[in-house]
């Protein structure tokens, strides 16, 4: 609408202009007599110059006009790009006063402009010569808004570690906004001459991936299962697609794997690149395992075992559950556990089923669902559906209340990778709380406290009001009837 009232003046103008040129025999017979031949042609001059400069005004207007973007942002939320990119805007609108200035030489002053454009050619070579490299320049700025292989807003990598948004493309070169907030100003010549990653084109989501080097000795599909869950855990990747290990090369000092994930935020993938990584580092941490170094290193390295006491004993010490056992009754529940392989898509327990155990999980990602009942609107019925409540990531236990008090199961535990938990179960706790029955109430205590938080985040999910806190002397009398004490 704005462009629309600019262009009603030159329009207005415009008209006048050709009403007067229209009108030249009439305005001769009437200005002639008084004012004389020379200043009578003067004023025609005059009146049709302006009228070819008018007219190049209100072209010019109208290219803005078609060039103006519709306004907004896209669905993904990158702001509307123009129907014609700036540079070629600019470039019709210099051909349309270039234009005009021509036909004022040839129709006006009636002046033969073939002469003026072979002189003109040849000073337009001098300083082309003199002016190659910026020339060259704009020339790939034209044609880099004409293929528009990047927009503004895009996210850039011209060359490793040059990564940053598009914030503006000028007739010379191509500015960018690094995610540390610093501009980088390149060229158009060199992005048009050179490889360069859109991340944002053909989609926001695009995928980048970190090389990790371990040692031989660790089974590749127990590398790659550490490995894909610490991806799902990390802040920032996103689920869909999903993310994969390969092997990326089998080098003298290890396996090197490439873990690939997806985001969609170019600003963070730094910060996405590092929660990745340390995601891996924890996990393979806590599986006993250490990125491997050169081989001439000579230093002792501990043996690289599937299943040790060590990784037992530290996923009992991991969850608070356990802060309350001495080291002797941890190494006694730790040898009692045993070891269970649940592949992608397995449940480790279903709702509502029986149980008297726990498990703690040694390696891979779980997710933990519920069902729930919502109205259907369509026959006024009841549908039934599972609710995703949170992710289980190594270290986290599941199953804590069927242990102490037998009751059902109550949630769904699926295994979004292949993964490895470590079982235990009544009869291994047994012996420990008839020895020392006052544990009976710190774990009371602590599955009080866990049950709140998780009833609180499930309340949550389903916009209800927080529930009430679960009460400690319920869950110890439950849990002293279970176990006999």
């Amino acid at each position: 609408m704005n462009a629309l009232r600019r262009l009603f003046a030159p329009v207005l103008l415009l008209a006048l202009l050709a009403t007067l040129v229209a009108a030249k025999p009439w305005l001769h017979g009437h200005l002639e007599p008084f004012v004389g031949p020379m200043l009578s042609g003067a004023f025609d001059i005059a009146v049709a110059s302006a009228a070819w400069l008018v007219a190049a005004w209100a072209g010019a207007g109208l290219i803005a006009l078609l060039a103006a973007g519709k306004g907004g942002l896209n669905p993904d939320g990158t702001p509307r790009p123009p129907r014609i990119p700036r540079l070629l805007a600019d470039l019709l609108r210099f051909f349309v006063y270039g234009a005009a200035v021509l036909a004022i030489l040839a129709f006006v002053f009636e002046q033969p402009v073939t002469g003026l454009l072979a002189t003109s050619g040849v000073a337009i070579a001098v300083l082309g010569f003199a002016l190659r490299n910026m020339i060259a320049d704009i020339f790939a700025g034209i044609a880099l808004n004409i293929e528009n292989p990047y927009r503004l807003g895009d996210w850039l990598e011209l060359s490793p570690g040059v990564t940053g948004r598009v914030d503006e493309i000028n007739w010379r070169a191509t500015r960018l906004i690094a995610s540390d907030g610093t501009a980088i100003v390149v060229p158009n010549g060199i992005v048009a001459g050179s490889r360069f990653v859109n991340y944002s084109r053909p989609n926001p989501a695009f995928r980048s991936g970190v090389p990790i080097l371990l040692d031989q000795e660790v089974p590749v599909e127990r590398a790659k299962r550490i490995l894909l869950s610490a991806m799902l855990c990390a802040d920032g990747v996103l689920s869909n697609p999903r993310p994969d290990v390969l092997v990326d090369a089998v080098t003298p000092n290890g396996i090197s794997y490439l873990a690939r994930f997806w985001t969609d935020d170019g600003a963070r993938l730094s910060q996405v690149r590092d929660a990745v990584l340390t995601a891996a580092l924890a996990n393979l941490g806590r599986a006993g395992i250490e990125p491997a170094s050169p081989k001439q290193d000579i230093r002792r390295r501990q043996p690289v075992l599937h299943d040790t006491e060590r990784l037992r004993r530290g996923l009992l010490r991991r969850p608070e559950m356990f802060d309350a056992f001495d080291d002797e009754e941890v190494e006694a529940l730790a040898q009692a556990m045993h070891r269970v392989d649940i592949p992608a898509g397995g449940a480790a327990v279903r709702e509502g089923d029986a149980g008297d155990s726990l498990f703690v999980i040694a390696e891979g990602v779980f997710d933990v669902e519920v069902s729930v009942s919502a109205a259907d609107g369509a026959d006024g019925g009841f549908r039934t559906g599972p609710m995703h409540v949170t992710r289980l990531r190594p270290g986290d236990l599941f199953g804590e209340m069927s242990l102490l008090t037998g009751q059902p199961r109550s949630a769904s535990v699926i295994a979004c990778t292949d993964a490895v938990v470590f079982e235990l179960a009544r009869s291994h706790l047994d012996p420990i709380l008839r020895r020392r029955p006052e544990l009976a109430e710190k774990l009371a205590e602590l599955m009080a406290e866990r049950q709140t938080r998780n009833a609180a985040q499930r309340h949550r999910q389903q916009g209800a009001a927080p529930p009430a806190p679960v009460e400690s002397q319920a869950l110890l009398a439950r849990l002293r009837g279970f176990f006999g004490l």
